[in-house]
């Protein structure tokens, strides 16, 4: 059976992504490592501190048989890619489909993040696709760092509410307004249909990264 491996640095992503991998596919396995504490311990000594112990999660999940591993951290991503390189592992950026989609979907695009080391692993990642198609595409950062503490603390709604009326907040009072927006973190995911009545695309990561991944496994099968 194929096999997608995620590693996590929130126990919350791991319905999120079990549920979207059985939406998707339900002929895939999944299996699920969690490790709350890497990116604290990347955050505070960068992430190149936390390539030794990552490699170690990427050694376990291809020991418990994943083709294909997903980063659902935003931080750690491309580090986990390059890990996994070393590796001979596929690894996928949870933010990469995403940001791909986001500078085909318009020329003006909100990027929020209530991490800066999110952004700062977005933003130049968003530039990289932006230049591959050839498009000229502006990015407005939107930061919304003060509701994080509510997500570490576990409260999932704090945390969804707030992000929703920061983006509304920033995104009503643009002139000119975005064409899209992009939630930078798989966290943020429960925000999107709290932004409906914005009227513009909102993108969140899981989906797009599940839709990668089992791609990449569709040729083990």
């Amino acid at each position: 059976m194929a096999t997608v491996g995620f590693f996590h640095s929130a126990h919350a992503h791991v319905r999120t992504f079990s549920d979207l991998l059985t939406e998707r596919d339900d002929t895939v396995a999944g299996r699920h490592l969690v490790d709350t504490g890497l990116l604290t311990a990347a955050r505070t000594g960068g992430p190149d501190s936390v390539r030794p112990a990552l490699a170690d999660r990427l050694r376990r999940l291809v020991a418990e048989g994943a083709d294909v591993v997903v980063c659902t951290c935003s931080t750690l991503g491309p580090t986990a890619k390059q890990v996994g390189a070393g590796m001979g592992l596929r690894v996928v950026r949870v933010d990469r489909p995403m940001a791909e989609a986001a500078v085909l979907a318009g020329r003006r695009v909100a990027v929020v993040a209530s991490l800066d080391e999110a952004a700062a692993t977005l933003m130049p990642l968003l530039h990289e696709c932006a230049d591959s198609t050839g498009r000229a595409v502006e990015f407005v950062e939107v930061r919304c760092t003060d509701t994080w503490a509510a997500f570490e603390d576990g409260d999932l709604l704090t945390y969804t509410t707030g992000v929703a009326e920061a983006v509304r907040r920033a995104v009503l009072s643009l002139d000119p307004p975005v064409d899209v927006v992009v939630l930078a973190q798989a966290s943020m995911v429960d925000a999107a249909p709290l932004l409906r009545d914005l009227h513009v695309p909102v993108l969140t990561s899981p989906r797009l990264a599940i839709e990668a991944a089992v791609e990449l496994v569709q040729p083990v099968r």
